[in-house]
């Protein structure tokens, strides 16, 4: 059946911010988008769609694929044995669950970039906390959870033999420290006929407390070369693994020269949120492109480009304000996206500003100036 016949039907697993941003391209094309999630889930209002249930339980995801001729997902964190399973019997899934076997454990996604020569921190498995104090020798270092990570959290840095207290006592990795230059992000669209288009490279800023991206900018301030580096090493993961769908590969770029892979997102990620504004085409009809095998849009940027995380201040925990909201919509290049989530919590994303100017300079000026004006409070 053709993409664009009544009766197609395609669905989403998982009903949060890239739900409905995902829910917004796919509104340009009539899509009949059906979504899985929790009944407060931010999709659960506006989606053509909407069944309650279970990301994780068998029985929800694999009842929820029956009547899909496409399924996909906003969230790495659900049940791959029923897409598996609904993969055996004809469905279409994208990304694939095999991809998502690979991503959903840091432990076994390292060890595929070795495996398959593409350039990344030097690590170590680990079993337990034990098990990590025996390597005292290869500090400084990150400790991460091999599972259920996300957001900046199952991620503890140990500096020191005193730290080993903050290990995780579960299967983990031990990524070696690097002494990076920047951290860089390019999103990478792969069709079912293995066409590719890359994103231009974005520029990552991390919070110093919460350990996710605060903002980032487009395009980065890189070498023309480097920024060709990104993109290829990009499109070799992206086809090292066989995705259809996007890929975010997050890098570091060390201070000589080098590009490291630091970890991938198999969907819409946070770096691309601009691309709404600032591209031809945005992250999220590449998405619906790529796994309904059409032709893959233009990325050219029209405009530099910065993203700000708007995150829940500290302290702050219950249902959610937006302070300042009046003064961001009164200033040129200004476009905030609220995620529709009722309650705030510190540090949790709450939404996002996207900023465009003429010149990076200008964006930056006006980054810092929007940063000081909204707030998501508590009532």
């Amino acid at each position: 059946m053709s993409v664009f016949e009544p009766g197609f039907r395609v669905g989403v697993l998982g009903g949060g911010q890239l739900g409905l941003m995902l829910l917004q391209a796919a509104i340009d094309w009539n899509l009949h988008v059906k979504i899985l999630d929790v009944a407060d889930a931010p999709c659960a209002a506006i989606a053509p769609e909407f069944v309650v249930g279970s990301l994780q339980n068998y029985a929800d995801v694999y009842q929820f694929g029956q009547d899909l001729d496409v399924i996909t997902i906003e969230i790495e964190k659900v049940n791959v044995e029923a897409l598996e399973a609904l993969e055996r019997e004809g469905k279409k899934v994208f990304p694939q669950p095999h991809v998502l076997r690979i991503i959903q454990d840091k432990r076994i996604q390292k060890q595929f970039y070795r495996d398959h020569h593409l350039p990344t921190a030097d690590f170590i498995l680990t079993d337990n906390r034990v098990d990590a104090q025996r390597h005292a020798d290869f500090l400084p270092a990150f400790h991460k959870l091999g599972r259920d990570g996300y957001d900046g959290k199952g991620v503890q840095r140990i500096t020191s033999k005193i730290d080993f207290d903050k290990a995780f006592d579960a299967p983990s990795l031990l990524e070696k420290a690097i002494d990076f230059e920047k951290e860089i992000a390019v999103i990478v669209a792969r069709n079912e006929r293995g066409e590719v288009a890359t994103f231009p490279s974005v520029e990552m800023v991390f919070h110093p407390e919460a350990n996710l991206v605060e903002y980032l900018f487009s395009p980065a301030e890189i070498t023309q070369d480097i920024d060709n580096q990104a993109k290829n090493l990009a499109i070799r993961t992206a086809e090292a693994l066989g995705i259809v769908g996007t890929l975010a590969v997050e890098m570091f770029l060390t201070k000589d020269g080098q590009l490291l892979i630091n970890e991938v997102a198999p969907r819409p990620h946070n770096s691309g949120h601009h691309t709404i504004r600032a591209n031809a085409t945005s992250q999220f009809e590449q998405h619906w492109r790529a796994i309904l095998n059409l032709p893959l849009g233009d990325t050219t940027t029209h405009t530099p480009a910065a993203m700000l995380n708007l995150l829940g201040e500290e302290g702050h925990t219950g249902p959610a304000r937006y302070q300042g909201m009046e003064k961001l919509l009164g200033v040129s290049g200004v476009f905030p996206f609220l995620y529709g989530k009722k309650n705030t919590k510190p540090f949790r994303k709450m939404g996002h500003i996207t900023l465009i100017d003429s010149t990076l300079q200008g964006l930056k000026i006006k980054a810092d100036w929007v940063k000081k004006q909204i707030q998501v409070v508590s009532k």
